[in-house]
């Protein structure tokens, strides 16, 4: 089973002492090439404040992202798990994980970044800034990762959960056979409706439990499986889709509704 999640743009400072960034290190190998003319690019950007700042659509209060990128070949690093922030990563909670289900997340999770393509769970990155919509000089990145990535992806055997966003799928197609992650809730009207912001929450916490319970599942039976056993709400949706009904949510969703 390979769970394919999206990046965040907010990322946790700090890293293991004395440690930088070694592409060596990190998973899909094959993908090098294309990481260093992304790190050399950014790293160029990052030397004009406001070309770094239109090209990422930073405010003034993000300018702290340059000295980031700046600092991309020589800050320290931590696992891309713990590295990213944000509504899903903190619905997953990779800070309290026990040791399987974090060896499991190892195998078997793989975040799609904007800067790195594809990279394992545990892979260690630096913090930086580039979006699936940053415009990196001499690079367009739907371009520059949609093949090589689209080509790592269909070497899986197993099966390939998707749970990125719209706009980081533009920028690596799954193969045939893949199942993007739909989450819905359930409207007064008792029809499903698909969340957009509180989404990330229901994303995080299904990848929790998917960890937790550290089961590689081989098909989407198993997965479905294993979800009616458990109690996930997790159904066959439109073709090469699930849906993943999430009450949880609905409460926040009205809260926020009625602000």
């Amino acid at each position: 089973m390979l769970v394919l999640l999206p990046p965040s743009e907010t990322k946790r400072d700090g890293g293991v002492e004395s440690s930088r960034l070694n592409l060596r290190l990190l998973g899909y190998p094959r993908l090098r090439a294309a990481r260093v003319a992304a790190l050399s690019a950014t790293k160029d950007l990052s030397a004009d404040v406001a070309a770094m700042s239109a090209a990422m659509k930073l405010s003034p209060a993000q300018h702290f992202e340059v000295l980031r990128n700046r600092r991309i070949r020589s800050s320290p690093v931590m696992p891309a798990l713990d590295r990213y922030t944000g509504v899903l990563y903190d619905a997953l909670d990779a800070s309290t994980l026990g040791s399987r289900a974090r060896e499991f997340a190892g195998r078997t999770v793989v975040i799609h970044s904007a800067l790195f393509g594809l990279i394992r769970a545990l892979d260690p990155i630096p913090a930086y800034r580039v979006s699936h919509d940053s415009r990196l000089p001499g690079i367009r990145l739907r371009a520059h990762w949609s093949e090589a990535i689209s080509r790592e992806l269909a070497d899986h055997a197993g099966l390939v959960l998707d749970l990125r966003s719209e706009a980081y799928a533009h920028l690596g197609p799954v193969p045939d056979g893949a199942y993007f992650l739909r989450v819905v809730s359930i409207g007064p009207d008792g029809r499903a409706r698909a969340l957009n912001h509180f989404n990330k929450k229901g994303k995080g916490e299904f990848v929790r439990a998917l960890l937790d319970a550290a089961i590689d599942h081989d098909s989407v039976e198993s997965l479905l499986d294993w979800a009616s056993a458990t109690g996930v709400r997790l159904v066959r949706g439109a073709p090469g889709e699930l849906e993943l009904t999430v009450d949880a949510i609905v409460a926040g969703v009205r809260r926020a509704s009625q602000a």
